[in-house]
């Protein structure tokens, strides 16, 4: 049986844990409550713009175009939205997961572009190419910085280097509720929609001069518009994965605080018993 001395160094190590686990969740709260605000507050643009696009492939039907034909190359890219710090659940393992263990890739034919710290550790312990790894965006993303990155992976599929692209983030549905996705963005599929989408968005539009060129010119927008939308998401689901996870490190040191708490007083009492009962045989024996 452990010791008193025992006992009490290892509940006042966890009440210090404690106090950590709740100012990190105390701090993800409040994090959590502006990330959401974002997402839900630029939510309507990028599904307006994902309608826009289906609309317009609804109208044209089946067109030669560079965006909408898979490349001549079998690599594909991959852009993973993952954190730059860990204790948050399974939020950065349940990302990496999907690609790692899509069965139809070839580990050979995936290059990585990682958005995140974990990402790209994960990834480069995988064995997969990272290409490219922004740590900063996901911190406190903006548009331009999606636009950015889709411009060198615009560049990258015009000039052949890759076949196909990806989006692997977290979807934020709630508090929570975040839900790992998967999301083809080119060649642009009218099936591949990253949220809920109604069945009654048109384009109320006529194309001028042609369908191809206004393909050409709203299909980057689409591409940065999904970006951004999933880094606005991802980042909620961050904040809430890790409130979760502080909550639950919070709940779990208390429930170990009361079990040592309780230790220790048998241990104590226990030492008392056994001084009474020594003090009680040495009076005997003197009297």
């Amino acid at each position: 049986m452990a010791s008193m001395r025992d006992i009490k160094r290892r509940r006042s190590s966890i009440q210090g844990t404690q106090q950590i686990t709740k100012a990190m969740k105390l701090v993800s709260t409040v994090k959590l409550q502006r990330a959401r605000a974002n997402a839900e507050r630029t939510k309507d643009y990028f599904t307006c713009m994902y309608d826009t696009v289906n609309s317009i492939l609804r109208r044209v039907g089946h067109i030669e175009h560079r965006y909408l034909t898979p490349g001549k190359s079998p690599k594909k890219a991959v852009i993973v939205i993952t954190s730059n710090r860990g204790l948050a659940g399974g939020y950065n393992s349940n990302v990496v997961k999907l690609v790692t263990r899509n069965a139809e890739w070839n580990k050979d034919d995936v290059v990585v572009y990682t958005v995140g710290n974990k990402g790209r550790e994960a990834f480069a312990r995988y064995g997969y190419e990272v290409r490219a790894c922004n740590n900063d965006i996901v911190e406190s993303p903006v548009y331009a910085d999606a636009m950015k990155l889709s411009e060198e992976l615009l560049k990258s599929f015009a000039a052949g280097e890759v076949g196909e692209i990806y989006l692997a983030y977290t979807a934020f549905k709630n508090t929570v509720s975040h839900v790992p996705t998967l999301l083809k963005l080119l060649p642009v599929e009218r099936n591949d929609a990253p949220r809920e989408v109604s069945d009654k968005a048109e384009a109320i539009m006529n194309f001028e001069p042609e369908e191809t060129e206004a393909l050409e010119l709203i299909i980057p927008k689409y591409m940065s518009s999904l970006i951004y939308g999933a880094l606005t998401e991802s980042v909620a689901s961050e904040n809430g994965a890790r409130m979760q996870a502080m909550d639950s490190a919070t709940s779990n040191a208390e429930e170990m605080i009361e079990d040592l708490t309780l230790k220790y007083n048998r241990a104590r009492q226990g030492t008392i018993t056994q001084e009474l009962t020594e003090i009680i045989a040495g009076a005997e024996a003197l009297g």
